[in-house]
């Protein structure tokens, strides 16, 4: 039986205490370290272990790629039975910290003033924090002032009523925006958004999101923009992209920059692709600039408006055509049946639940040439591949990249051709 227990790394040997049965495993929490891994490293936050945010900040950041590529091999070995696959070293980061772009703050009203901070392991505990090594430093610098600000006679009255606090930032420009999460329309927001302008440095912008679909959501469905600027610009290798705290847009520019890289010798001579769950636009544009014909699917409206403005933001609107919709329902379509059969490559972007054999099958029957899949789950990655290989794909590389440094998580490329008949 599997036990889950935070704390011991590979190569450890540690005594714990086993606090939950399950059917198939257990949890449990650590006591005592019995023998250290020589990749043990000592953790640079203050609240690592409490806060739920990093699970690896204690190893050495080598030995968190290496790890990472063996989770991304043993996924794909033991759900995907894809035995003997290679699977390349993890490209890392040059620097693992201050390198996310975007934070979601939780408004813990259990303290007088509120706190701001990230929920604690396993749990809907508050962490209180005023700083995150984690987040690029114009957000660090946003959440420390809006700590300071909570007794703030102007100021404080936000928190009264907020749930979060969301906020993006632009390693380009170094400017921010940020969005206020409240059940209602927030009338305290409103009158205090252009002291926060003041204050917090680089703000270029306060919104307020509103209409909360259920008590766990970040973002409402409604979004009203209260001061300043609703966008900021990203530039990712010559891509300008137009963003909001509510974008679908990857929270990590530089590992977007070495994905762009992996990808460019493969993008010669030009041809068609399809982007599934294509986003903001993100890869779509990239395609576009390299003379590629795009035909893009995303089922969120905001992010469709967002790639069409950014489409016309880089002069390639002859390029990227964009269809709002669900994938697994538009594959049946006319529109998407046609271009799967005419696209040389399909670009498939899922969320961490992966794709469905309704799309998985759509991109077969229509025998498209290569699949690039990139994935940030290496079980649903590795369920899916099992499924294409099982219809005629095989898998040519396989390419792990640290898109969050610190954490458990691993973004995965794929790319996969189609082979059957051969």
């Amino acid at each position: 039986m599997a036990v889950f227990c935070f704390g011991p790394l590979p190569q450890e040997r540690a005594r714990v205490r086993v606090s939950d049965v399950k059917q198939k495993y257990a949890v449990a929490d650590l006591l005592q370290i019995l023998s250290e891994s020589p990749a043990r490293a000592q953790p640079f936050c203050p609240v690592f272990g409490i806060c739920g945010g990093c699970q690896v900040q204690h190893l050495a950041y080598s030995a968190q790629l290496r790890w990472k590529r063996d989770v991304v091999r043993n996924a794909l070995e033991r759900i995907g039975g894809l035995s003997g696959v290679d699977v390349d070293d993890t490209i890392g980061m040059s620097e693992p910290r201050a390198y996310r772009n975007k934070m979601s703050l939780v408004v813990n009203h259990r303290t007088t003033p509120p706190a701001l901070g990230f929920y604690r392991q396993r749990s809907h505990d508050v962490v209180a924090i005023d700083r995150c090594p984690i987040v690029t430093p114009p957000l660090d610098a946003a959440l420390s002032r809006l700590a300071s600000l909570r007794d703030d006679a102007t100021i404080a009255p936000v928190f009264d009523d907020a749930r979060h606090v969301v906020a993006r930032s632009a390693a380009a420009s170094g400017d921010l925006v940020m969005t206020v999460t409240t059940p209602q329309p927030s009338r305290s927001t409103e009158a205090a958004a252009p002291a926060l302008m003041r204050e917090i440095p680089r703000l270029a912008g306060v919104a307020n999101s509103f209409d909360l679909a259920s008590e766990n959501v970040i973002l409402g469905r409604h979004h009203k923009q209260l001061a300043g600027e609703a966008e900021i610009e990203e530039t990712v290798a010559g891509v300008r992209y137009r963003v909001s705290s509510a974008s679908f847009f990857q929270v990590n520019v530089e590992m977007v920059e070495r994905i762009f890289a992996f990808l460019e010798p493969s993008l010669s001579p030009a041809g068609r692709v399809v982007d599934l769950y294509c986003g903001i636009g993100t890869f779509s544009l990239y395609f576009a600039k390299h003379g590629w014909s795009v035909y893009g699917v995303e089922e969120n409206l905001h992010a469709v408006a967002e790639a069409k403005a950014n489409a016309r933001r880089n002069g390639l609107l002859g390029h990227v055509r964009v269809e709002a919709g669900r994938v697994e329902r538009l594959v049946g379509a006319p529109g998407l049946r046609a271009a799967l059969h005419d696209a040389g490559v399909v670009f498939l972007d899922p969320p961490r639940k992966g794709a469905d054999e309704v799309t998985l099958g759509a991109i077969a029957t229509a025998r498209v040439p290569l699949l690039w899949y990139l994935s940030c789950d290496p079980a649903t990655l590795a369920r899916d591949s099992k499924y294409l290989v099982a219809n005629g794909y095989r898998p040519i590389t396989v390419q792990p990249f640290d898109m969050f440094p610190q954490t458990g998580h691993v973004e995965t490329l794929v790319r996969f051709e189609y082979c059957r008949g051969e």
